[in-house]
């Protein structure tokens, strides 16, 4: 086809054209509304003209003709920002119809995605599996509650950035999998893809960025950067409990886990970073990187400013990250995973996602993620949850048993060797330093010794621990009923209350009610028996003054805290409780006789006892500061 060209008389009648426009806008000072409808119709009149006009232009520059303007799609922003000091914005932009906000619709399986043409990034993503506690289903991204946008320093000195321009969408198959190709075209040999590929079944999304013929285009000696934000929705029940779990992390340096702040605003620049993730309680949007990012900068919002007040977002996430041109050219590959933050999902891919679940560091995260998480798993296979919960706490309760039996047979030992305890403090009740190498003495000679009833204690610690970090993050649990609990994973509710109380909420919760009145009696019963095996010293009604108040702090720590957290945990301590109150009661009146332990501490008293390495140093350093006070009262007198 032969090529059209604009003539002198179409030039003439553009710059007329716009010099009508110039006065009717200093004449009439229309608002931007009308201005923008005054524009619209001037570009349509210039580009029905140049349409209409196939004679040669008299110029010394090649004119781009409106039949090339016409097979220009959307993604000709590049292209647009190149002529449009050449011909005029309005000429351009009357060429591009398609130039608009469309979208790409896209369902698979699991997603019901949308692809914005302005941005040529995602505008929507919903998960069709899963509802908030609402009903509504869950949107990670929609209502421009994100952002993603490349800047890119051009060769003329200015700056492009893609949120701004329009790309060019097409829809192909590849075998079972859909491929979404959005196109920002200087031409059809030129052009930055944003290319997704989507598997049926799969929350995880292949994403790449490449470009072709645009090195003369793009300045890319200069450092480019995508900036990719999002704001977090709002999905649980309480906001408070969501928003404590709703946390920017990120794998750096090969395997190494870090965070952002927990509340309040933070910012950090990390160096190869792996993957992002913009983890909310139950729920993620992580970027995974094929080469981990040299250097990249992160930052995480609190945008609850009153957690009794509905909100809409919880926090704002942001990161800049470095992107890679060789030769001058984009060629970036991703892969963007929008799913449950659920370990089972996340352990099914090879790059070690579910650590960015929090089942606590150290020994903490192995117990969960060794014993915890596959034990629930296999009892709520055939179990309903709530149940299973139960079970889990009977197993690990006797599991535990034999830390409950060694605590009460050292306060045993201690109760039987009191009176003598007693009589030693008497005895040298003006000499405590010899008191206490006599009650050593004697404690050794018999087996009973007081911290044979802490170390049983410091061995529950990490299993405690990791039970109260395993069961808020427990994904299996959400939206799981059990008696009167809608939701395992959140506070159950028995009454709403007409005012909020500080601390404590606008309703009132069971489980931790009957949690806090276990607590209160099993509490009651271990103090009444540690207070029963200590010897009588000074400074012990203090003490048992302060253990008296402990009784009752404890419990109402309970009622309050618990009353946001989730009704699993507080299902767990009920019945972990009432177990441990079952056991005492076991040990204490079928299982320990005190007379039978009385009988063995004087058979071992006969026995000659030898010290180990740590009870023979004290011994002698007790003994040199025995000898050290005699010689003090010597030098007085």
């Amino acid at each position: 086809m032969e090529e059209k060209k604009l003539d002198i008389k179409s030039i003439i009648g553009f710059v007329l054209i716009f010099g009508i426009l110039l006065f009717m806008m200093w004449q009439n000072t229309p608002t931007p509304e009308e201005l923008a409808e005054q524009e619209k119709q001037e570009q349509l009149k210039a580009a029905e003209e140049a349409k209409n006009n196939e004679k040669e232009a008299t110029t010394d520059t090649k004119v781009t003709t409106s039949e090339d303007f016409s097979n220009l799609n959307v993604g000709d922003s590049l292209k647009y920002e190149m002529l449009k000091n050449k011909l005029g914005a309005f000429v351009f932009a009357a060429t591009l119809p398609s130039a608009t906000d469309a979208q790409t619709s896209v369902k698979t399986n699991v997603f019901d995605l949308k692809f914005s043409n302005k941005g040529g990034f995602l505008s929507e993503v919903i998960l069709k599996k899963f509802v908030d506690y609402d009903s509504v289903p869950i949107a990670l991204i929609q209502d421009g509650n994100e952002q993603f946008n490349i800047s890119f320093p051009t060769t003329d000195n200015r700056i492009l950035n893609t949120n701004d321009q329009y790309f060019q969408p097409s829809v192909t198959k590849n075998g079972d999998n859909t491929v979404v190709s959005m196109k920002l075209k200087v031409s059809e040999s030129q052009f930055l893809e944003y290319r997704y590929e989507l598997k049926p079944d799969d929350y995880m999304i292949d994403f790449s960025i490449r470009s072709e013929g645009l090195n003369n285009v793009i300045n890319s000696s200069q450092n480019i950067d995508l900036d990719w934000a999002l704001k977090t929705y709002r999905h649980d029940q309480s906001i408070t409990y969501e928003n404590r779990y709703t946390r920017l992390t990120y794998m750096y340096e090969g395997d190494k886990i870090d965070k952002l702040a927990q509340a309040g605003d933070d910012e950090e620049i990390i160096e190869d970073a792996r993957w992002l993730s913009y983890r909310q309680h139950f729920f993620s949007s992580i970027l995974v990187a094929d080469q981990p990012f040299k250097k990249a900068t992160i930052a995480s919002k609190t945008l609850v400013e009153d957690e009794e007040v509905d909100t809409i977002y919880t926090k704002e996430f942001a990161s800049k990250l470095p992107l890679t041109f060789t030769n001058g050219e984009a060629n970036n590959n991703f892969k963007f995973y929008f799913g449950p933050t659920d370990s089972k999902v996340l352990k099914a891919y090879d790059y070690d996602l579910e650590e960015s679940i929090p089942f606590g560091w150290g020994i903490f995260g192995w117990i969960n993620k060794s014993l915890f998480i596959p034990l629930f798993s296999f009892l709520s296979s055939f179990l309903p949850y709530g149940i299973a919960i139960i079970v889990m706490t009977i197993l690990i309760k006797l599991l535990m048993s034999f830390v409950q039996y060694k605590q009460f047979l050292s306060q045993a030992k201690m109760r039987v060797l009191k009176p003598e305890l007693d009589a030693i403090r008497e005895k040298h009740k003006d000499n405590k330093m010899k008191a206490q190498q006599e009650t050593m003495a004697l404690q050794n000679k018999a087996g009973a010794s007081p911290l044979a009833g802490c170390l049983p204690g410091l061995i529950q610690l990490p299993v405690f621990y990791a039970l109260f970090m395993f069961f808020p993050t427990a994904f299996a649990l959400r939206q799981k009923s059990f008696l009167w609990a809608d939701d395992l994973s959140s506070y159950d509710v028995i009454a709403e209350l007409p005012f909020t109380i500080p601390f404590y909420g606008d309703h009132v919760s069971l489980f931790p009610i009957l949690a806090a009145i276990a607590i209160f009696f099993y509490m009651k019963m271990t103090t009444g028996q540690q207070m029963a095996s200590q010897p009588t010293q000074e400074g012990m009604p203090d003490m048992a003054k302060m253990m008296k108040y402990m009784i009752y702090f404890s419990p109402l720590l309970m009622l309050v805290f618990f009353n946001q957290y989730a009704s699993g945990l507080s299902l767990y301590y009920f019945i972990s409780n009432l177990i441990s109150i079952g056991i005492m009661l076991v040990i204490k009146n079928y299982i320990l006789d005190e007379d039978k332990i009385h009988a063995q501490i004087q058979e071992n008293k006969k026995k000659p006892k030898k010290q180990n390495k740590f009870q023979k140093k004290m011994a002698e350093m007790m003994e040199q500061a025995e000898q050290q006070k005699q010689a003090q009262q010597k030098r007085k007198k």
